[in-house]
């Protein structure tokens, strides 16, 4: 058994994250991946480590990521969810700051489903009048 371990989940649109987090350096694998590596934007990657960053965390942790299903910006939302759900089990002085910032709280905007006699959710097929 694995001392001081840490395990949170998180999800956003269809995209699940199981976040594995230890003391260590500061490195973050996500997928077997190094997380710049993984990730397509900067800005993705820096998504995911923002719960480090505002309770000053950042080189305390190694983080290791499984996440399957959605896209790029999905799973990297569903990463940033699950870190903040691994943070509160090793900190729980941290809660307050990440439900400040929204981070403890699941997205759950999900696409809306296509109808039928539709050609989308809301879009309709061209009407002619003759």
């Amino acid at each position: 058994m694995i001392k001081n371990l840490a395990i949170g989940t998180g999800r956003r649109k269809t995209a699940t994250a199981r976040v594995f987090m230890r003391e260590g350096s500061g490195k973050i694998v996500v997928n077997g991946k190094d997380i710049k590596d993984y990730f397509a934007t900067e800005s993705q990657a820096r998504l995911v480590i923002q719960p480090l960053l505002v309770t000053s965390n950042v080189n305390k942790f190694d983080i290791l990521i499984n996440v399957c299903g959605g896209g790029l910006n999905g799973q990297a939302a569903a990463c940033l969810h699950g870190v903040s759900r691994a943070l509160t089990q090793v900190d729980p002085d941290a809660r307050p700051s990440l439900k400040a910032n929204g981070y403890l709280t699941r997205d759950s905007r999900m696409v809306e489903r296509k109808k039928y006699g539709q050609r989308g959710a809301r879009r309709r097929f061209q009407f002619s009048k003759r």
